[in-house]
């Protein structure tokens, strides 16, 4: 009998569910995108059925993670996976997890938007969430980039493009705390407006986790819980 036949088939076949794997990851990855595109066009328009299909297509989001978890599961069962194949299951359950939370935040910012229909709308028509809403959505579309190419530089580039976001919803809270304080009234409407920054900023922070987890995969350094000019030069390395 000729094994070695055999042994590639089990080879080729290994190396489908490990693209298998990879490809759903990034499917997720876009329908989060969608959810973001969605939960900010909704709070800007007061698109409450816009507002009302992302809380709605959560549970789609959520199904996702379940699935490619238990995909992950099945193949560290099956092939006990060691070195870079181990490393790339290990990846994906972490990214699949902060893709789902990043649903989540989307998810917040839809809520923020039903309730802002009720309120009257500011004249800068939520220009402040339009722009965080862009800059957000860019690093998140540009994490999975780096995901799907393995590029550790370019996921470096991106991780430090959250200092961005961060600023920029600094900036954000401390203009809605002026305007409270000069006007009691739009107290609702700046607290609604402050939580959907926040669920914005934390996607960056969801993002620049798959970015390190992009690093950790290809050059098997975690780089968790270190400094952005730490993941800079990991990336570099050879």
């Amino acid at each position: 009998m000729d094994t070695s036949s055999i042994s590639h088939h089990i080879s080729r076949q290994y190396n489908q569910e490990l693209e298998d794997v990879r490809n759903r990851v990034l499917a997720m990855g876009g329908l989060v995108e969608q959810q973001i595109k969605d939960a900010v066009q909704a709070l800007i328009s007061s698109d409450l059925e816009l507002a009302e299909q992302v809380i709605t297509r959560d549970i789609q989001v959520n199904a996702l993670e379940v699935g490619i978890d238990e995909e992950c599961t099945q193949i560290l069962a099956r092939r006990q996976p060691a070195g870079s194949d181990l490393r790339l299951l290990v990846a994906v359950i972490k990214t699949i997890t902060d893709l789902e939370r990043i649903g989540d935040e989307a998810e917040k910012v839809a809520r923020m938007a039903i309730h802002l229909t009720q309120l009257e709308r500011p004249r800068n028509q939520y220009i402040e969430i339009q722009s965080l809403g862009g800059r957000v959505r860019q690093i998140a579309r540009e994490a999975l980039d780096t995901f799907a190419r393995m590029d550790t530089e370019a996921a470096a580039r991106v991780a430090q493009t959250d200092q961005q976001i961060d600023l920029e919803y600094e900036g954000i809270l401390r203009q809605m705390m002026t305007h409270m304080m000069e006007d009691p009234r739009t107290i609702q409407r700046n607290m609604d407006i402050i939580w959907a920054a926040r669920a914005l900023e934390r996607i960056g922070d969801h993002s620049r986790n798959i970015c390190e987890y992009v690093i950790y995969l290809v050059k098997g350094k975690d780089v968790r819980h270190t400094s952005l000019a730490q993941i800079g030069e990991v990336a570099k390395r050879s």
